[in-house]
């Protein structure tokens, strides 16, 4: 039985304001190096045999947080990566009010990509393929995954056997944990976005 915390990196300033995509260079802010530091401490009874990342800036500052007092080395795999936003990464979403693509994309996720993008099914075929690959490598563990809100969001939708469509049903926020086991048979999601993980 594998265990798999789900975290979404901490706060930047673009959160809520900037569809930063895999942009470069958008690190935590204060507060997010703050969550950062919280969640690790909340963390710090809880046994992890891997702590892997996305590879952009703010999920790496959050993973290396968590592995700082651990001795754990923080491996970052290219599955975890942020939804790709294609031509749409850096506007500010304030601005996306009236444009038709946009809107389409919130209401039929499962149908439309972003222009330039992904589909939010191919994420999730990435995402949940690389968590199975870690209940076989980590059969009897418990691993930190560290990566994006709409990435998480897409695998829990999943394990939960829910449509894609319905990607704003839940909330994952900045440095909050989720929990999905996996054991070969059918998944159990035991937390959705919350502040530590189960005991």
């Amino acid at each position: 039985m594998t265990t798999i915390l789900l975290i979404r990196h901490g706060l930047t300033d673009d959160v809520d304001h900037v569809l930063s995509g895999r942009a470069a260079g958008v690190r935590l802010n204060a507060e997010g190096r703050r969550q950062a530091a919280e969640l690790a401490q909340r963390l710090r009874d809880v046994a992890l045999d891997a702590i892997l990342t996305s590879p952009l800036e703010r999920a790496r500052d959050t993973a290396e947080a968590i592995a700082a007092k651990r001795g754990v080395r923080v491996q970052t795999i290219e599955a975890l990566q942020e939804f790709d936003v294609g031509t749409w990464t850096g506007r500010a979403i304030g601005s996306m009010e009236g444009n038709t693509s946009w809107r389409r994309f919130n209401e039929v996720r499962s149908m439309t990509p972003a222009p330039g993008g992904e589909l939010m099914l191919a994420v999730q075929m990435r995402v949940v393929s690389t968590l199975l690959d870690l209940a076989e490598r980590y059969p009897d563990g418990t691993v930190a995954v560290i990566s994006h809100g709409d990435v998480i969001r897409a695998a829990l939708m999943f394990f939960l056997g829910m449509p894609i469509d319905f990607v704003h049903r839940f909330d994952i926020s900045p440095a909050r944990v989720s929990v999905v086991r996996l054991d070969g048979s059918a998944p159990r999601v035991l937390q959705v976005n919350g502040e530590s993980a189960l005991p």
